[in-house]
């Protein structure tokens, strides 16, 4: 039986928390809070003029764009003060480090913490599942989902995202839950998998528009992500809960990533739900900024 599709978007609107806050936006930036520091970061889609001019002087850090030479996400940091190379964040139980990257964001996806949410309560309902995180980055998903009682896998292809997930889980004090930390291209890992039967509970899929494996394998969404969805959902075991699938690439759409799943998942039941995930300003009447697209075949 085919998986049913929801008729209608949903919008995962991720709030400020203890550690996070989207303070303003307008004119084409966004001004937020990490910990006890301030950035503006370029977020084009903001058409409007910011409600709060006179914040935007006292952030401690502003990235540059104009500075980048090849990679469009690259550019710059200048700083309005002393900010460290890493400071100490926490949503919910889970701790981990911000910091300044050279493509603009700082170690982590704020507006994933409402997949983190929605990982968590699904997780919580299980026994000890199964969970493979893709494309895994500085792991904060992956903690999570320890947290909440999960055996996790976790695969990036970048040692150095692995180490600070390492950092991130001993901050955590998750070092002794059940996470295996894996350096590999995904896409490897994953067709390893499917030779070995290996079966998983839950999958989560994050993949880049663009990047490269160690071994210098490309990856580019378009061409591979069908490939990947598809082993993906072979992956999955035959109690399966959820195979979550969040994109950041413009042209991706929360339907092209549902047509996706439900032809992935065609012969699984349950039901696909979509949408985008957006960021909410943290005010009365507060704007959204929307920025990925997700769609999750779960269950029930």
């Amino acid at each position: 039986m085919a998986p049913t599709v929801a008729p209608n978007a949903e919008t995962m609107r991720t709030r400020a928390w203890d550690d996070y806050a989207l303070i303003d936006s307008g004119d084409g930036r966004k001004l937020e809070r990490y910990g006890r520091f301030t950035v503006v970061r370029p977020e084009p889609q903001c058409f409007w003029s910011p409600r709060h001019p006179q914040l935007w002087a006292q952030a401690n850090a502003v990235f540059d764009p104009a500075a980048a030479e090849e990679d469009e996400d690259a550019g710059r940091w200048r700083l309005n003060g002393q900010v460290p190379d890493a400071w100490t964040l926490h949503w919910d139980e889970v701790r981990f480090h911000g910091r300044l990257t050279a493509f603009r964001h700082l170690a982590f996806f704020p507006e994933q913490a409402a997949n983190w949410a929605w990982l968590k309560a699904r997780i919580e309902t299980l026994q000890q599942p199964k969970v493979l995180n893709l494309f895994g980055y500085t792991g904060v998903a992956s903690l999570v989902c320890a947290a909440a009682g999960a055996q996790v896998t976790h695969v990036d292809a970048s040692k150095k995202a692995i180490g600070y997930a390492r950092e991130n889980a001993a901050l955590s004090d998750l070092e002794d839950k059940p996470i295996r930390w894996i350096c590999e291209d995904a896409r490897k890992y994953v067709q390893r998998e499917v030779r070995r039967e290996s079966r998983y509970d839950g999958i989560i899929l994050d993949p880049p528009k663009y990047g490269r494996g160690p071994d210098g394998q490309v990856w580019r969404l378009f061409e591979d992500l069908p490939e990947l969805a598809r082993l993906c959902a072979s992956l999955l075991s035959e109690n399966a809960s959820f195979l979550l699938l969040n994109a950041y690439a413009a042209r991706v759409s929360g339907p092209a990533l549902a047509g996706l799943l439900s032809e992935a998942c065609a012969e699984r039941g349950g039901r696909i739900d979509w949408g985008e995930l957006a960021l909410a300003e943290d005010q009365p009447d507060g704007r959204e900024i929307g920025l990925s697209f997700f769609a999750r075949w779960s269950d029930r």
